[in-house]
Formats: structure tokens, C-alpha cells, sequence
């Protein structure tokens, strides 16, 4: 398969990249922040006008995977014309394209639509409520996505691994500051799903694989506060689990009011795709080992020097 995926020096798309690569002809758009990745770059900005048209034409896609998005909360509440145009126009545009050339889309949402209210995991029928400018502009995306073409998937993830800065998931931000000694905060009233990326990026070729459309969620099965899952990197890493320091969410800097509760139904993609989704303990023990054999420092080396990189908007 003929594999387009954008934002290919992002967390998800690096990973993908890598394990797809395989198995597939892989094909990543970048903006000048990957220097020696082991499969084919086109370097675009895709905002820019005609630049998704262009990257198409020349990868002859069969599917495309949009991760690039700008997922930095505090910078979409800032930039909020620049968040709608990334999160929400630019899906637009990459699913009308996929549209008339009936290429297979996937299209990476977040578990930031919801606002947190109920008690239980949310499941695909429930009704969102986000809460700041890039929950917002997401599920703007991913209305206009669907709009514009009804066989694309939306997948709503929340996930953490390896990165090409180190900085992008909280799993790193962790492991960072526990291995130096330091105290980080932990919120013990913020329930997330969090998948192991490289397991989410099998599911993502899984869904593609077995022809799926619409909305999924595509988390991990297991609910935790956020502190827990700082304390379980601890133990598995050997640091310190009382460095782990329990906080209310309500006493941090967000910018955006925080939501309380992101754990959703992962009922619907298990039945579709017949599988019982890599459970929490998997995906740790997976992030370890990559992490003992070497991993993160592999990724790094495709980073551009900082000299030569094109800043971001």
C-alpha cells in the first residue's frame, strides 16, 4: 500500500512512519524538521495554497493518514485563527482531496472534544463539549471531514511514546525529570485513556486494512488519573514514585479550563475490528523496552539542526 501521512516528524507520525514503512511504501510530509528518516520526505507547508494538491499528485497515495495538526493548547488559545486553520480547515481540504480521488482517509482526532461532565467513559454518541481553541477547531475538523467525505475515519486518541524532541507526551516529560531527580506534579483529578503510540499505530493500518469509515475512539482500555500514570512510569522505569507529586487540576497554569474526565468506550472499534485492543501493562513494558534498547536516541538523530529548521507559525 501507497501510504501518505502528514506530519510525519510528529510523535504519531514519525512512529507510524517507521513501523509502517515494513510493510508499506511510505511516503512523509514534512516541514523541514526531519533530516535522515528512513523513508521518503516531501517537504511542504500545507497551508500554503495548491500544497496538498501538490503533495498528492506526487505521492500517488492509496491512503493518507493526517496527523499534522497544531496540538499545542496554550499556543491554539493565542493563535486562534491559526488553530482553525490547521485543526479544522486544512482537515477539510485533505478530506476533499481524498474525496475526488476516492484515496482511503484516516483523520486523528483528540479526546479533548468532550468536556469532561460525565461520570462514565464517553462512546461515540455522545454529544462533545470542548473546552478552549484547540478542542474547539478539532471537532470542527472533524465535522468537516465527515461532511466532506462520509467513508473517511475519525479517530480520537489520546497516546504517548518516543519523540523526535523528546518533549511531545507526557510519558517523556516524565521519564525526563523522574530520571534527573526532579518533583513533577501529577493530576489525581484528570482521567485519560493512554494508548501506547506504536500499538495505536497498528490499529490505525487495522482500520485501514478492513475498509472502516466514520467516528472511532481508539484509546487504550484502561482508565487512570493522570498521577497514576506518572507513579507507573516510575516503578517500571526504577525512579522514585514518591517524586510524583499529587495536584489538583484546578491549581495548574493551563491556559484552557480543564477537563476532569477524557475516558472514553473503546466497545465500538473492538467489535469492528474483532480484537481486544493492547492493554495498559503491554504498551508500558513496550515503552521500556524501547527505551532500554536505545530507542529514543535512534529517533532523534532524524532531527534537522535547530539552524536549519523552519520555525513555526
Amino acid at each position: 500500500m501507497r501510504l501518505l501521512i502528514t506530519g510525519a516528524s510528529g510523535l504519531l507520525g514519525l512512529n507510524l512512519a517507521l513501523d509502517a514503512s515494513s510493510a508499506n511504501h511510505v511516503i512523509g510530509v514534512d516541514r523541514n524538521m526531519l533530516a535522515s528518516a528512513p523513508f521518503p520526505i516531501i517537504q511542504a507547508d500545507l497551508l500554503e495554497n495548491q500544497a496538498i494538491s501538490r503533495v498528492i499528485e506526487e505521492a500517488q497515495p492509496e491512503a493518507i493518514i493526517h496527523c499534522a495538526a497544531m496540538a499545542d493548547v496554550d499556543l491554539c488559545e493565542s493563535n486562534p485563527d491559526l488553530a482553525r486553520r490547521t485543526n479544522a480547515e486544512l482537515a477539510r481540504q485533505v478530506a476533499n482531496a481524498c474525496a475526488r480521488r476516492k484515496i482511503r482517509l484516516i483523520h486523528i482526532s483528540t479526546d479533548a472534544v468532550f468536556g469532561g461532565e460525565k461520570s462514565g467513559p464517553y462512546s461515540e454518541s455522545d454529544r462533545p463539549n470542548p473546552r478552549g481553541i484547540y478542542a474547539s477547531s478539532k471537532l470542527e475538523g472533524e465535522r468537516m471531514v465527515l461532511q466532506a467525505y462520509p467513508q473517511a475515519v475519525v479517530a480520537r486518541v489520546n497516546f504517548y511514546g518516543w519523540s523526535l524532541t523528546g518533549r511531545r507526551s507526557l510519558a517523556e516529560f516524565f521519564v525526563t525529570s523522574l530520571s534527573r531527580g526532579s518533583s513533577v506534579y501529577g493530576f489525581t483529578d484528570v482521567m485519560f485513556c493512554p494508548m501506547f503510540v506504536n500499538h495505536l499505530g497498528e490499529i490505525l493500518l487495522e482500520m485501514l486494512e478492513r475498509d472502516l469509515h466514520g467516528l472511532y475512539h481508539v484509546v487504550g482500555p484502561q482508565a487512570m488519573m493522570k498521577y497514576q500514570f506518572g507513579v507507573e512510569i516510575a516503578r517500571k522505569f526504577g525512579f522514585s514514585e514518591h517524586l510524583v507529586d499529587p495536584q489538583s487540576v484546578e491549581k495548574s497554569a493551563l491556559t484552557a479550563r480543564p477537563t476532569h474526565n477524557l475516558s472514553l468506550s473503546i466497545n465500538k472499534i473492538s467489535t469492528d475490528l474483532q480484537l481486544e485492543l493492547p492493554d495498559f501493562s503491554t504498551g508500558l513494558d513496550g515503552f521500556y523496552a524501547q527505551y532500554q534498547q536505545g530507542y529514543p536516541q535512534k529517533i532523534r538523530s532524524y532531527q534537522q539542526a535547530a539552524g536549519d529548521q523552519i520555525p513555526e507559525a
